[in-house]
């Protein structure tokens, strides 16, 4: 008796942790199905930008919304693929960032675009008499035969390298040098303060152009590529958890003016670690931004 009675509680204590576990397994399904983690590169300040807002708007929808910060665009493509983070708002995927997507293309849902004017350039201040890329190579010692660029990873960066300074014959009078974001917007910082000649990738939309007066400069053999959007990406599976989420990012649009005073608030108004309160005061200001901005 003593014994069925001990195996008797054993089974039932078993039974009841058993449930225990159960529930909270599904407890962590339900915490998981309601959380969303958008991934960013600080240094990209339209897929930053435009991630701080989508966090706003998707905690405005219900969830709870993480900003997962990494290192470069290699390793955001493949979390977003492998599903370490749900969203990416800043892909460039038709030809800037094509190579990351690339033969894994189903590991990926497309949810939208929401700026279809994107650029990538080479630039000049303002105040540079040089107007087109066809005058680069004759005036290369004015700037030292430097192209000033950004991130080593970036796909610009290749572009420019492998298509865009061969067109030109920049490749035999200018080196393009690698640096990250900060460093080129420094170098123009200095360059534009000291009124010197400095060329340096750049693209659009992106606040600089208008701080510092960057000026494109003209492509007339059409290498540096036609505009192309800026996509939200999402891991494979999002719009079956998070449909409402979903269809919200495929309607989300921004024009020039709302991204322009948006990013610029974020990058030069704001600290780091303050991008709510950027994202909270610019709403304030901006309403009426564009069509679905959820403002309450």
């Amino acid at each position: 008796m003593q014994f069925r009675t001990l195996t008797s509680a054993l089974a039932l204590t078993a039974a009841a942790a058993l449930a225990l576990a159960g529930c909270s397994a599904e407890d962590a399904a339900d915490a998981s199905a309601d959380s969303i983690t958008i991934g960013y590169v600080p240094s990209w300040s339209d897929g930053k930008t435009s991630g701080f807002l989508l966090k706003d708007q998707f905690e405005k929808l219900g969830y709870d919304v993480e900003m997962q910060e990494l290192t470069e665009a290699a390793v955001l493509y493949t979390s977003l693929a492998e599903g370490s983070i749900d969203v990416f708002s800043g892909a460039w995927t038709e030809r800037t960032q094509a190579e990351y997507v690339a033969g894994r293309e189903d590991d990926f849902e497309d949810l939208g675009t929401w700026y279809d004017n994107g650029t990538i350039t080479l630039s000049v201040p303002d105040y540079v008499d040089i107007t087109s890329l066809e005058e680069l190579a004759p005036s290369a010692d004015r700037f030292d035969g430097k192209i000033i660029g950004i991130e080593p990873s970036a796909g610009q960066m290749k572009h420019t390298e492998e298509v865009g300074m061969p067109a030109y014959g920049l490749d035999s009078e200018f080196s393009l040098v690698s640096s990250s974001t900060a460093a080129m917007l420094a170098s123009v910082s200095d360059a534009v303060e000291t009124g010197d000649d400095i060329v340096v990738t750049s693209w659009r939309p992106f606040w600089a152009n208008e701080v510092y007066g960057l000026r494109d400069l003209e492509d007339p053999k059409g290498v540096m590529g036609t505009p192309e959007g800026i996509h939200v990406l999402a891991t494979q599976g999002f719009t079956e958890r998070f449909s409402d989420a979903a269809d919200y990012a495929a309607d989300f649009k921004l024009n020039d003016e709302a991204f322009s005073t948006l990013e610029n608030a974020m990058t030069n108004e704001y600290e780091v670690g303050e991008e709510a309160e950027a994202v909270d005061a610019w709403i304030d200001q901006h309403p009426d931004a564009f069509p679905g901005l959820l403002a309450e």
